[in-house]
């Protein structure tokens, strides 16, 4: 055996914690990113900090809390709760599986438990400090990437809390921005769920007086169909609402945590709402019906939440407590209890609104009914002439499928990694195809540009093949919780027929299947622009200006390529494009903005306005066109 291959105690190594976690730190906080995803790293950097200073508040101490982010980069979060105890602040910071969130009595119903989130902030920062104030005491200490630099204890005439600042690493997350809208949300989210806490951001205090119902009110879209309802009870907090669009929209949340993903909370007040309504109007409605246009939200509060991963956006507890063995009533049964009877003496009450919810629950049976039976017989037709299987490539793994032969570490990289591109056209089709990881990316192949879903009747989009066969591929016929991939990826070319189809798809998501889009899934592939090579060298570029760069750094001798559809691109460079570091463009629909305006303003007649728009935003074909130096 060749000496590099042999297996010896010199290859077993032990790990620290804070070594593992800039090792691992996926394991930690999902994924790093440069901050142009809401689920990048950063922000759960960010997030960890503030949940420790919620659960002080959720514990009664403490009314305020300040988080001030710089243009460069660098956070600090100022509570005003106990403060950590003066001998265990380093320990507290630094030593995995270490913190007050083990102990019932100290911390109930909180959001941070395994004594982790501190440290891999700690760890995955160039510069982190801490402060702890504590009856006249500080006690303090400076890090750097998870290693003790200096610490101190001093006398202090701040009130008491913990104040801690941090600079993610570039080393880890490279040249990052906090884009302040997603931490504005964040921090949105925090006020609407912790009525009485004042939350100042860069100077600006957000504070709620009506918990869910204020979000769910600023956040409207669309005019609701009658004024949400608000219901709150023992540890719960709903809201509810129907609309006119498409889909549902309803936000769930955890002991303060947005859990975006939902979860068996979520899954638990869809199937309430469902039921509680059917038991009411006495009539066997669908469920589907019964939840046509809902808007509202979801918050409860458990002891000792389980999530299905450290970054804590979907919940996977099935009871509201569990200890030494014992556990408490099911999160199903609870959320139902509470719906059931809350909902139906709200509707007992304001009988006004009991006829316009069964008039939208009618009208959606109606059209369901309509629409399900040309769906059918498109699917039926499509399959008997096997275009299915010409139209996707499936990958191994992805939601849903029964593989018994996987590893935990094979599955866990199939729901965090797993994709389907939508292209256009063989070339580019084949051309990924060739690419990919067949393990868990998969490829669907438009043929040609789909229908303008704003334009159309439902009839016409429902007799649409190729969307047909887009909804079968994503696996969301019955339900959005049957999502197969977790990465939605549109890759279309460079060029106007290709932003065209970018458009038509991203208008059919935007119409039907919103919360795709509300929940991150929809991304827009980037691929390079340019290849800019010498003898020596090929780089490649998504823009003017890291063209320019790579011009300047290969100096003579230069060759520049336009790529101007993605079929040009060989296999073998466009896996480099689609592998670890690849560029999305996350799609994001602020809650505020109006679907039916944005898809009237870019799908609707041409307007003066939008040639203006178009003119004002789009690259001017000759500053693209081939060049060789």
């Amino acid at each position: 055996m060749p000496e590099n291959q042999q297996y010896t105690e010199d290859n077993i190594r032990t790990l620290s914690g804070v070594q593992h976690i800039r090792m691992r730190p996926g394991m930690y906080i999902g994924r790093l990113g440069n901050g142009n995803n809401p689920s990048d790293g950063i922000y759960v950097l960010l997030k960890e900090i503030i949940d420790n200073c919620i659960d002080e508040f959720s514990m009664g101490f403490g009314k305020q809390v300040t988080v001030d982010i710089s243009e460069d980069g660098h956070v600090s979060v100022r509570d005003y709760g106990r403060g950590i105890p003066l001998g265990s602040v380093v320990k507290a910071m630094s030593v995995l599986n270490t913190g007050g969130k083990f102990d019932d009595k100290a911390f109930k119903k909180s959001v941070g438990l395994n004594g982790v989130g501190s440290k891999a902030v700690n760890a995955l920062s160039e510069e982190f400090m801490v402060r702890s104030h504590r009856d006249g005491l500080c006690h303090w200490a400076k890090f750097s990437k998870g290693e003790l630099v200096e610490e101190k204890e001093e006398p202090t005439r701040e009130k008491n809390g913990t104040f801690i600042s941090f600079y993610p690493d570039r080393e880890m997350f490279g040249d990052f921005a906090f884009n302040m809208d997603y931490v504005e949300t964040m921090v949105k989210n925090y006020s609407y769920l912790k009525k009485g806490l004042s939350l100042i951001l860069n100077g600006v205090t957000y504070k709620s007086e009506n918990g869910l119902l204020d979000l769910v009110n600023e956040n409207l879209s669309e005019e609701p169909l009658y004024p949400p309802i608000h219901l709150e009870g023992e540890d719960i907090e709903i809201v509810l609402s129907h609309g006119n669009a498409y889909g549902e929209n309803i936000s769930s949340f955890v002991n303060g945590q947005n859990t975006r993903d939902g979860g068996t909370h979520l899954a638990a007040y869809r199937e309430a709402i469902a039921k509680t309504l059917k038991d009411f109007f006495k009539k066997n409605y669908a469920p589907e019906d019964c939840r046509q246009g809902v808007v509202g939200a979801i918050s409860i509060q458990i002891q000792e939440p389980k999530f299905e991963s450290q970054t804590k956006i979907k919940l996977g507890s099935m009871y509201l407590w569990e200890k030494n063995g014992d556990v408490g009533p099911t999160i199903r049964s609870f959320v139902n209890d509470f719906v059931a009877k809350a909902l139906d003496d709200y509707l007992t009450i304001h009988k006004e609104i009991v006829p316009v919810i069964e008039d939208k629950i009618k009208s959606s049976q109606q059209e369901r009914e309509e629409i399900s039976g040309i769906q059918k017989k498109t699917r039926e037709r499509n399959k008997k002439a096997s275009v299915y299987n010409k139209k996707l490539r499936d990958c191994r793994y992805h939601y849903n499928d029964k593989v018994t032969d996987r590893t935990s570490d094979e599955i866990k990289e199939s729901i965090d990694n797993s994709s389907i591109f939508i292209t256009e056209g063989d070339s580019a089709s084949g051309t990924i195809t060739k690419a990919r990881n067949a393990n868990y990316q998969a490829v669907f192949s438009l043929r040609g540009k789909p229908i303008n879903c704003y334009k159309e009747s439902r009839k016409r989009v429902a007799e649409n093949e190729e969307l047909n066969l887009l909804v079968s591929a994503l696996g969301i016929e019955d339900d959005l919780e049957e999502l197969r991939y977790n990465q939605i990826i549109v890759a279309t070319d460079a060029d106007d027929d290709g932003m065209h189809i970018r458009m038509l798809v991203l208008t059919f998501f935007m119409k039907y299947y919103p919360d795709l889009i509300r929940r991150g899934h929809v991304h827009i592939l980037q691929t390079p622009l340019f290849r800019v090579r010498n003898k020596k060298e090929n780089c490649y570029c998504y823009d003017q200006g890291e063209k320019e760069k790579a011009v300047s750094r290969l100096k003579s001798g230069v060759e520049i390529t336009r790529f101007k559809g993605l079929g040009e691109i060989s296999s073998s460079e466009f896996a480099d494009f689609i592998g670890e570091g690849m560029r999305l463009d996350l799609v994001k629909l602020a809650e505020e903005e109006s679907i039916s305006e944005i898809m009237e303003f870019y799908m609707g007649d041409n307007t003066v306005e939008r040639q203006k728009f178009i003119r004002a935003n789009l690259r001017s074909e000759e500053e693209l066109e081939d060049v060789n130096i």
